[in-house]
């Protein structure tokens, strides 16, 4: 069977087509646009004119594909930013009319479900474990065990709202730094409340920004991984915390030279290494796995 999943992000639209066979996938075909779906307005919970057009477009591209492709079913996610907006069933009804395609808009908790079965396929969970998804409107955290999902929870501070919210300055000064960290310890006290009982030994980040900081940690050590055909990555916490230190101690244009980081990444890497280097020193975790296996591949599951 031919199955495409759409994965309609706050920052960027994913499209990926897989045959499947029982437990066996090959991925035909796969893309991601950035959309900045959440762009402008995302804290006034609104998908601006110029957004909304950019998605709608981006899904008539993608309807062409899947079309070209002959897929048998197609599932298609919204997350973060459609899920907030007032007008996010207006981009819903537009997409149905101008594409065909029936958008599903999800729970903050499905979405945590989602992203734990696609992480679970990648095989990065070997210990207990907590699962970090850097959204741009939000932030998914899982706790679980080689066995089982034991704790799952979606938070609206991902990183297109707290850079709208907060991110005014160029390095990124302490007074913007500490509203984040205010801001965010507010949001997480029932995490980390988990994690003081459970104690996870790893943080598995999925996709996103730590594939950046993968891609980073890859060019400082001249390693020969292709990030793309991976399915996970084991991070060193020195690596990762030097990389952490240089990113948010740098400039919009310093981080703009970096190889390896993409346009769209550029001022988000800032905020996503804020919170996940908070995030590793409340929890006391020193052990950082990618899984670039994320919410996709768990819709992609289910469709199998």
């Amino acid at each position: 069977m031919r199955v495409a999943v759409i994965d309609l992000g706050t920052n960027t639209f994913h499209l990926l087509i897989a045959e499947t066979a029982g437990k066996e996938l090959e991925i035909l075909y796969k893309t991601n646009v950035p959309v900045k779906l959440g762009e402008g307005r995302i804290n006034d919970n609104i998908i601006i004119p110029a957004a909304f057009e950019r998605g709608v477009n981006c899904l008539q591209d993608f309807s062409h594909t899947i079309a070209k492709y002959k897929a048998d079913k197609v599932r298609a996610t919204a997350t973060s930013a459609v899920r907030s907006a007032e007008n996010g069933q207006d981009f819903v009804k537009a997409v149905k009319e101008h594409t065909g395609i029936t958008i599903e808009t999800i729970s903050g908790d499905e979405e945590a479900e989602l992203i734990y079965q696609g992480v679970k396929l990648s095989g990065a969970i070997n210990d207990l474990s907590l699962i970090m998804d850097i959204g741009g409107g939000s932030v998914e955290f899982i706790l679980c065990d080689t066995e089982k999902l034991i704790w799952k929870k979606s938070y609206n501070i991902g990183a297109a709202r707290l850079m709208q919210q907060f991110f005014k300055s160029d390095p990124i000064s302490d007074e913007d730094k500490n509203a984040i960290l205010f801001h965010v310890q507010n949001q997480l006290k029932d995490l980390f409340n988990i994690c003081e009982k459970y104690q996870p030994k790893v943080l598995i980040g999925s996709a996103g920004a730590f594939e950046t900081f993968a891609e980073l940690m890859i060019r400082k050590n001249n390693l020969k991984t292709d990030i793309s055909k991976a399915k996970t990555f084991g991070f060193s916490f020195d690596d990762y915390t030097e990389i952490a230190g240089k990113l948010l101690n740098s400039t919009h244009q310093e981080r703009s030279a970096m190889p390896g980081i993409i346009p769209l990444r550029v001022d988000m890497i800032v905020i996503a290494a804020l919170i996940t280097n908070y995030v590793l020193g409340r929890s006391k975790i020193n052990r950082l796995t990618l899984s670039t296996y994320d919410l996709k591949m768990g819709v992609l599951a289910s469709l199998t």
